[in-house]
């Protein structure tokens, strides 16, 4: 192309395939000025304009403002860091386009109300530290004064939600039930009581968390048996089961087995056996991508009521 071509402005929108309108625009705005002006005082541009012309609407589609468009044409910035904000402003809106998709999936597949997708909606768009602070400002305020397992403690200010960028409708349906229950005053109040108890009634030695699991394990397992044989709670075949749980759980709280011990240990089985506390590590589980925990408030009840029979 010869350097002495020169363009007016209806030749330049045709082969840019911009508006007259727009080129007039950028003009005007010293983006892209006319090279020269004809003694009509119509407008000239260069290759070099039309060049330029191209990079303009080049970056204007990819998103860029026409304020860096400028400073970039001004060489203030390179192409290089115009490039690396743009791609991580793009990053962020796929995040959101990817939630708002979630979300969408998540309100067809349960047939939410107006309401219910305005609250998962709102609660999904959290960023990941609001997230998490809903989460620690339940656990601070469940332990805040009290003498509890420090590993216990630990574990539960560690378990927070980790939303993927490109959750299921499962996890953004999980992720609204978890932050509908922390702020559930009748369930935190549960969760205290729990706390309370642990601080209180439970001995050193009994605040072991892998001894507690073994002995989870070992309460799930001979109830699941007894049920699995059509035994029930109340029934004379259900005393041997009781009978070597309430032992193995004198042993780990250090007492003594007997009426007295038997007597309060349903009340304080109860205490930690709601079922939304179990239900609270099973939504974290299915927002952070965990194997989720089995069910074991049907477990704990039965060994309750075989005791109280």
């Amino acid at each position: 192309m010869d350097g002495s071509t020169l363009y007016t402005i209806g030749e330049l929108a045709r082969r840019t395939g911009l508006s007259v309108r727009t080129i007039r625009f950028y003009s005007d705005s010293g983006v892209v000025p006319p090279t020269c002006r004809t003694s009509a005082g119509y407008r000239l541009y260069d290759p070099a304009a039309a060049a330029r012309l191209d990079l303009v609407r080049t970056l204007r589609d990819l998103g860029v403002d026409l304020a860096t468009v400028q400073r970039l044409l001004a060489r203030e910035i390179t192409v290089g860091e115009v490039a690396a904000a743009h791609a991580d402003a793009l990053d962020a809106q796929i995040r959101t386009l990817r939630m708002r998709r979630a979300v969408l999936r998540a309100v067809a597949e349960l047939r939410s109300s107006p309401e219910e997708m305005e609250l998962m909606h709102e609660l999904a768009k959290l960023s990941a530290e609001e997230r998490r602070r809903i989460i620690t400002d339940f656990v601070d305020a469940s332990f805040a004064g009290l003498d509890v397992d420090p590993g216990f403690a630990a574990r539960m200010r560690s378990a927070l939600p980790e939303l993927p960028d490109d959750p299921e409708p499962e996890q953004v349906d999980a992720w609204v039930e978890l932050a509908e229950l922390v702020g559930d005053p009748d369930f935190r109040a549960s969760v205290r009581r729990m706390a309370e108890h642990q601080a209180d009634a439970m001995p050193e030695e009994g605040r072991d968390q892998g001894v507690w699991a073994e002995l989870t394990e070992l309460t799930r397992r001979k109830v699941e048996e007894a049920i699995a044989a059509g035994i029930a709670p109340d029934a004379a075949s259900a005393r041997p089961v009781a009978d070597e749980l309430a032992g193995a759980y004198a042993a780990v709280l250090n007492e003594q087995d007997g009426p007295e011990f038997r007597r309060d240990l349903p009340a304080r089985i109860e205490i930690g056996n709601d079922r939304r506390a179990e239900r609270y590590w099973q939504l974290l589980a299915i927002i952070n991508g965990w194997p989720v925990p089995p069910t074991l408030t049907p477990a704990f009840a039965w060994f309750a009521e075989a005791l109280r029979a």
